[in-house]
């Protein structure tokens, strides 16, 4: 009786550490940024070089798969410590790790449905890839390669371009890929309409090379091709136009570039699943504060029972910028304000809505896959008592704790461009840069003494204000 007992106890035992094994294990799958925290603070405290310092030393938080991740944000952090060959060295890594990991990616996720999307490479959101190229582009101005700075541009509005044709090569991927875990769950993936095509940042920067190469042809038609991508993309350029200057009034032309807020990261949409195996029917639910269960799309898939567990998607969330006004002084005299040029949220937005039903279709499919295997699993396990409770729930919990949404993201990106252009006399100048919030309060101050404005060639600054 005593011996019965021992072995009931070691029994219980096993599957609580299985129990606490699945839970430590799950944690693996799950997005981690506290490292990011302390690199945060220093930014905001002015410490650029700092906070490229401290991030590097946790390097090691960043798997191989996430290596695009880990290149991208240490690019922008070097930037921003003005080490722009470092900067540029980082984000060529990255944008080499993007085009090798997303096909790799995309093939994954086509046959493998066992855990969630955080255990498969991150090739970088579109975004990224595309402000990787025109961060390169700046660094290059900065170290006036200004070839360089072309070639970075033109390689922008190359990927712009081949957009849709990169997602209808993932549908394709996707649709000749069953699944191989758990039940044959199929959904065909039909690709977004990509409607971004024609960046207005990267319009602007080759306008400004091509004048001050004395190329006005060529910067005029830059010029129009900027006024199209406001014209023809009006949900993502809602704003008005900014007014920019090929050749100056008198003198020379003073441009300036001015980078502040946040782009958007990425929350979990916590969602549940609904199987009906009569109407052959898998509806999707949520909830919040206000609502409880309202549908929040349904797809049309046979299924043998009927079910009901949950899953995450990951949504992007605009990050406010309390920066409305960006206004530059040139020796204590006002030039005048800097404009928006380009909202990265809207971007963002926009490149990532042709991403995001691929990645929905394919969490629903591997949610009803792992829904059912677990179903299946609990049958087999359940072996009465309190034994049996506990290998069920730990197949209950690993499940559940398993679906996390993918929410790697860059945590560095600005949010805000903003441009102006100003006819000033050649010579030096002692400029001042304040970053105003919506209430005409100076929040943030950037100087730079002895600026020199030459007669001929390109006068760029830039300027960034890290409210993070």
């Amino acid at each position: 009786m005593v011996e019965g007992r021992a072995e009931s106890g070691h029994f219980q035992i096993t599957w609580i550490l299985l129990l606490i094994f699945i839970i430590s294990a799950c944690g693996s799958v799950a997005t981690r940024t506290q490292f990011y925290e302390p690199v945060t603070a220093d930014l905001k405290a002015g410490n650029f070089a700092l906070a490229a310092e401290r991030f590097e030393k946790s390097k090691d938080k960043f798997d191989r798969k996430d290596r695009f991740l880990y290149y991208f944000d240490s690019g922008l952090l070097f930037y921003y410590a003005s080490e722009y060959d470092s900067s540029n060295s980082r984000l060529t890594s990255a944008e080499s790790a993007a085009d090798e990991l997303f096909t790799k990616s995309v093939s994954r996720a086509a046959t493998s449905m066992v855990l969630n999307d955080n255990v498969l490479e991150y090739a970088g959101e579109d975004y990224e890839i595309l402000y990787a190229n025109l961060l390169k582009a700046l660094n290059y101005l900065e170290l006036e390669k200004f070839d360089d700075a072309f070639v970075e541009i033109r390689r922008a509005n190359l990927k712009l371009g081949l957009l849709e044709q990169k997602y209808l090569g993932a549908a394709a991927v996707m649709n000749r890929n069953p699944s191989r875990d758990g039940d044959d769950v199929k959904i065909d993936y039909r690709p977004e309409n990509v409607r971004f095509s024609n960046d207005a940042f990267a319009r602007y920067l080759s306008m400004r090379l091509y004048a001050a190469a004395g190329k006005l042809d060529d910067a005029m038609i830059d010029y129009y091709l900027l006024r199209e991508a406001f014209e023809t993309q009006p949900d993502i350029y809602n704003f008005p136009l900014p007014q920019v200057s090929l050749v100056p009034d008198s003198g020379a032309i003073l441009s300036v570039v001015g980078l502040a807020g946040l782009a958007p990261v990425k929350e979990a949409l916590n969602l549940r699943i609904r199987t009906d195996k009569d109407l052959g029917l898998v509806q999707i639910l949520y909830s919040d504060s206000e609502n409880d269960d309202v549908e929040y799309g349904h797809l049309a898939i046979p299924v043998k029972a009927d079910y009901y567990f949950k899953f995450a998607i990951p949504r992007l969330e605009s990050k406010p910028s309390p920066i409305s006004t960006i206004r530059i002084y040139a020796d204590s005299t006002c030039l005048g304000n800097l404009f928006l040029l380009e909202d990265v949220s809207k971007v963002a937005a926009e490149t990532f809505r042709a991403k995001s039903s691929l990645i929905y279709l394919r969490s629903v499919a591997r949610a009803v896959a792992k829904g059912l295997a677990t179903h299946k699993l609990k049958t087999k396990v359940d072996s009465g008592g309190f034994g049996g409770w506990l290998k069920k729930a730990a197949v209950d919990v690993g499940s559940d704790i398993s679906e996390n949404a993918d929410l790697r993201c860059s945590r560095f990106l600005p949010g805000q461009i903003f441009v102006a252009d100003f006819s000033l006399v050649p010579g030096n100048y002692d400029l001042r840069i304040e970053f105003l919030d919506n209430q005409g309060q100076v929040v943030g101050v950037r100087e730079a003494s002895g600026f020199r404005v030459k007669a001929r060639g390109l006068n760029l600054l830039q300027t960034f204000l890290t409210d993070f």
